[in-house]
C-alpha cells in the first residue's frame, strides 16, 4: 500500500519577516502514518470483529494502514483510557461498545473522565442484539413462563458476560420491569456462561445473540426472546421480550467509532463518511448478517446525541436496580 507522504515545509524567505508577520507552515496531511483502531477488549469479540472487518476498507480509501490493537483490561477501561489521553490528531481511535462506553461508567470505579466530554463521536457501526436463553432443564418455554417460574422461585440466577456488561444490565432491566427476584451471576465472557447454560448449572442467560445462536440451533438450550425493540431480520421467528408481556423492554449492545475530544472536524467527517461507505458494501453487510449483527451508521452529531441519550436512560435504571460500583 502506498503511504501518503508528508508535505514538505515551505522554505523560509531570504529576509526574515518583521514583527507581527507570521511564517506559513504546511500541515501534515491526514493520515500521515498508520491509524490505530483501539479495541478495549480481547480479540474475537464483536467489537474486534467489526474493527477488523472495516480496517481494510478504510485503509484502501485513505491510503494508509488501519491497525487494530486490542488493549483489554478493566472492563474496557484500559483501552478506553488510553484513547482519552491520546493526541487528537486522528491517528488513535476507539472502537467502543455499550458496555465500556456507558454501562461501566455506572458500575465500575470512577475512571476520572466523562466519555460524553472526553470522546467525540465519529459514527455508530453496528447493533448486536442481546437475547434471553433458558436451559433445557429449566422447563421454561417463553417469557411468560419464565416470569411465572421466577415469581414462584425467587432468587433464580441469570448469567451474563460480566459486571457492567450490556448483558448484565439487560438482566437488571428485565428484573425491574417484571418485578421478579433474579440473582446476577457474572461470568468471564459469554463462553463460560453458555457452557453452564448447556449443562443446566444456570437456568437463564442474557448474552449476545451471536454467542447463543450456534448451540441453540443445535438444540442445546432455547432462545426465548431478543432484547431489541423489533425482531431481528436474520431470525424473525424469535419474538422480542417486549412483545411477550414486558412493554418498554429494549437493550442495545452496539459498537461505535470515537476519537479523543478536539480532533479536526474535517477528519471526523471524512472518517464517518468512509465508515458509511464500508458498511454499505455487500461483502461487509453479508458478514454482519452472518454475525447476527445490523449496521447502524449515524453522523457524528447523531452519535454524540445517542450517547447522551444512553446515559440518560441507563443512569436511573442502574440506580433503581441497586447495582453498586466495584
Amino acid at each position: 500500500m502506498t503511504v501518503i507522504s508528508r508535505r514538505s515545509a515551505l522554505a523560509l524567505p531570504l529576509l526574515l519577516p518583521g514583527p507581527g508577520v507570521g511564517i506559513a507552515r504546511a500541515q501534515d496531511a491526514w493520515p500521515s502514518r498508520p491509524v490505530v483502531l483501539v479495541v478495549p477488549w480481547a480479540a474475537g469479540g464483536s467489537n474486534d470483529l467489526v474493527a477488523r472487518l472495516l480496517a481494510p476498507h478504510l485503509a484502501e480509501k485513505f491510503g494508509q494502514n488501519f491497525v487494530v490493537e486490542n488493549r483489554s483490561g478493566g472492563g474496557g477501561a484500559v483501552g478506553m483510557g488510553g484513547v482519552v489521553r491520546a493526541r487528537p490528531d486522528g491517528h488513535t481511535l476507539l472502537v467502543s461498545s455499550a458496555s465500556n462506553h456507558v454501562f461501566n461508567q455506572f458500575v465500575i470505579t470512577d475512571q476520572g473522565y466523562d466519555p460524553r466530554q472526553a470522546l467525540d463521536g465519529i459514527c455508530m457501526l453496528n447493533d448486536v442484539p442481546n437475547a434471553l436463553a433458558v436451559s433445557n432443564a429449566s422447563g421454561i418455554t417463553d417469557v411468560p413462563s419464565l416470569v411465572a417460574k421466577a415469581l414462584r422461585e425467587p432468587g433464580m440466577g441469570f448469567a451474563s458476560s460480566g459486571v457492567g456488561s450490556s448483558n448484565h444490565l439487560a438482566g437488571e432491566l428485565f428484573r425491574l420491569l417484571t418485578k421478579t427476584d433474579l440473582t446476577h451471576v457474572p461470568y468471564r465472557g459469554g463462553g463460560p456462561g453458555t457452557a453452564d447454560l448447556i449443562s443446566g448449572n444456570i437456568p437463564i442467560a442474557f448474552l449476545n445473540l451471536p454467542t447463543l445462536l450456534p448451540p441453540a440451533e443445535d438444540g442445546r438450550f432455547k432462545i426465548i426472546g431478543v432484547g431489541s425493540a423489533e425482531r431481528v431480520s436474520i431470525r424473525p421467528g424469535i419474538p422480542t421480550i417486549a412483545e411477550q408481556g414486558v412493554p418498554g423492554y429494549s437493550v442495545r449492545s452496539w459498537t461505535g467509532l470515537f476519537a479523543p475530544h478536539g480532533m479536526n472536524r474535517d477528519v471526523v467527517e471524512k472518517l464517518s463518511a468512509g465508515c458509511r461507505e464500508a458498511l454499505a458494501l455487500p461483502t461487509v453487510k453479508r458478514r454482519l448478517d452472518e454475525l447476527a449483527s445490523v449496521a447502524i451508521w449515524s453522523s457524528p452529531a447523531e452519535t454524540d446525541a445517542f450517547i447522551r441519550a444512553e446515559f440518560d436512560k441507563w443512569g436511573p435504571i442502574v440506580r433503581a436496580a441497586g447495582v453498586k460500583r466495584e
